[in-house]
């Protein structure tokens, strides 16, 4: 089953890349921008997804059939695209009829181009690194058993 936090980083990629929510049949089209802020999603995105999350039965990703809600459902999982590795949607039992919303992107898959990616803390970089480098200074003051 697809999770929330699944179904809105799905989003949140697709987004990077152009492609809108369309809802109530293309009446009206979401595409939120910019989608990151820092070390989070902006408030665009975030407004956008509330506004998803209480539409979901009539919302749909641009070039998908499925809707947010059935997404959302335990027959639907998320997984890599075999052909770009972005998110898909997957139905957990039986065949997918439908194609990767890539498929309509002329430019997709493109690995000259930054992918897109989820928030990133900065904060939380720099302290694995910074634990990373203690650690890796730590082992090297260690004398080595080997001289017994």
């Amino acid at each position: 089953m697809a999770s929330q936090d699944e179904v809105r980083r799905y989003l949140a990629y697709w987004f990077q890349l152009g492609k809108s929510v369309s809802v109530k049949n293309g009446r009206e089209t979401f595409l939120p921008r910019p989608v990151l802020q820092r070390d989070r999603y902006s408030p665009e995105f975030e407004s956008c997804w509330q506004y998803i999350l209480e539409n979901a039965e009539v919302c749909h990703l641009e070039g998908t059939d499925q809707t947010i809600a059935q997404l959302l459902d335990p027959l639907w999982a998320i997984h890599p695209c075999a052909r770009c590795e972005m998110p898909v949607p997957i139905l957990d039992i039986g065949a997918m009829e439908a194609a990767c919303p890539c498929s309509d992107l002329s430019f997709w898959p493109d690995s000259e181009r930054p992918q897109p990616r989820g928030p990133v803390s900065s904060y939380n970089q720099l302290v694995q690194i910074r634990d990373r480098l203690l650690n890796a200074g730590q082992r090297a003051k260690t004398p080595s058993n080997t001289d017994t």
